[in-house]
């Protein structure tokens, strides 16, 4: 039998086999994956121990121990509150106003640290090469956090109701307010609940340092509650805001979703439609290929398909989530560091991140899926803001796919759209030319979301 035959008789096997045998089930505690786990990344001593017969809870919190030590935590503490409906989210307020008709945002604040200067492992295991966090594990993080968040907005402190589930419905904007702290420097990540519509909430984190409580880094992602049988969308407990601030939020937080709503109702209308300001860039571009093609090659414009990047990779059992699904986090960790290095190859220099936004879940990704990722730098900007001076900007999209090689076949899964900084470039960076309408339908669409999310700051 061929490589290639056995290898798709084993994919083909995978995917006949029961979710509980892909995601070890009881055979985890046999395998000898250790059981406790211990952290001292804070004042107080967090604790994991689970028997020898694994639920498929404790068996999601064995994969918790392949990640991070906060999301480990993070999703620690969230087990143990669904068994207690009493107790309270991690280093939030020692005290919150009640009421009867819903929650306050105090209730879901959370609060998670990094004690960096009297942990060095923990340290370590954040630092990038240029001795700044990382930011694609803070992205991890912030997965991690924004749930517990969400579920403590949304819980039953009856433990005899089921919790309903709560999934990942957007990640609308990451971005730095201003330059990252440099390692090590204690950090404090927090978030609350903001703003509450009908079926959705949006959190609002920020990650502040020791040294400065200004955040230098803030995040806005929207959740979703479905009923755990019928997977249809719920109801969720209204937000009721106690202070002004808490209305400005609340207030703000119902602009961004309106508009949210009004650019799907116009993106289906739109739909087949192609942007006006698609085909001027088609119209600009089109005589460099046709008449002066050796100069999109080599000289000062590219066509987007060169600047494209791929990889690909088995999503692992212990990446999963507590919900047994691929962890978003860990999908908007690997998009990033596909999309760093497709901006420093493309700009010759390194890039610093900015910001990311429309982190879009189009289908759950399951283990044992075949993912490939696809980036391609959009288009390129000056930068007239106070945070990077004139550096020019690199605007990026990361697709990622769920591939089956059995079927031919292949399906969205997510959409990044990432920005980068190219400090001190060696050479002026090349203009995209698009070769098509589908690539300068990309890049119009880009230019217009990118318009109003700066008009918004």
């Amino acid at each position: 039998m061929s490589w290639l035959s056995s290898t798709r008789l084993l994919l083909g096997r995978s995917r006949l086999l029961p979710r509980r045998s892909l995601l070890g089930g009881g055979a985890a505690a046999r395998s000898g994956i250790p059981t406790t786990a211990r952290f001292l990344s804070d004042d107080r001593e967090t604790t994991l121990h689970s028997d020898s017969t694994v639920s498929d809870e404790d068996s999601s919190l064995i994969a918790s121990k392949f990640k991070s030590q906060i999301v480990h935590k993070l999703w620690t503490e969230r087990a143990k509150a669904k068994k207690d409906g009493s107790a309270k989210p991690m280093g939030g307020p020692s005290s919150c106003v009640t009421v009867t008709d819903g929650k306050t945002p105090c209730q879901s604040e959370t609060k998670v640290e990094y004690p960096f200067t009297k942990d060095e492992l923990l340290s370590e295991s954040y630092k990038s090469p240029w001795n700044s966090m990382r930011i694609g594990k803070i992205l991890e993080d912030l997965d991690a956090l924004a749930g517990n968040i969400a579920f403590y907005h949304v819980r039953n402190e009856d433990n005899a109701v089921e919790h309903p589930l709560i999934v990942t419905a957007s990640v609308d904007r990451i971005r730095l307010r201003k330059e990252s702290p440099t390692m090590p420097c204690d950090q404090v990540l927090s978030g609350r609940v903001t703003y509450v519509g009908t079926s959705s909430m949006e959190i609002r984190m920020h990650c502040t340092s020791a040294e400065d409580t200004d955040p230098w880094l803030e995040a806005f992602f929207t959740f979703v509650t479905l009923d755990p049988t019928t997977k249809k969308p719920m109801l969720i407990t209204p937000l009721k805001p106690q202070s002004p601030q808490e209305q400005a939020d609340f207030d703000a937080g119902a602009q961004r979703a309106a508009l949210k709503k009004q650019r799907r109702k116009q993106e289906k209308e739109g739909a087949h439609q192609i942007p006006p300001h698609a085909e001027a860039l088609l119209r600009q571009a089109r005589p460099v290929l046709l008449n002066m093609p050796s100069l999109a090659s080599g000289g000062a414009d590219i066509t987007m398909a060169a600047t494209s990047m791929q990889n690909a990779l088995m999503a692992q059992p212990q990446s999963r989530n507590l919900h047994n699904r691929i962890f978003g986090g860990f999908l908007m960790r690997r998009a990033f560091e596909l999309a760093f290095a497709n901006a420093y190859v493309f700009g010759g220099a390194r890039p610093v991140f900015r910001e990311v936004d429309e982190i879009s879940f189009a289908a759950p990704v399951d283990v044992g899926d075949l993912l490939v990722f696809n980036s391609r730098v959009l288009y390129t900007s000056s930068n007239d803001g106070a945070t990077d001076g004139d550096y020019p900007m690199v605007h990026l999209e990361v697709e990622t796919f769920v591939t089956e090689p059995e079927l031919a076949d292949a399906k969205l899964s997510n959409q990044f759209y990432f920005t980068f900084a190219i400090q001190g470039p060696t050479r002026p960076l090349r203009q995209i030319l698009p070769a098509n309408i589908d690539e300068a339908t990309r890049m119009a669409l880009r230019m217009e979301a990118d318009k109003v999310q700066a008009s918004g700051d």
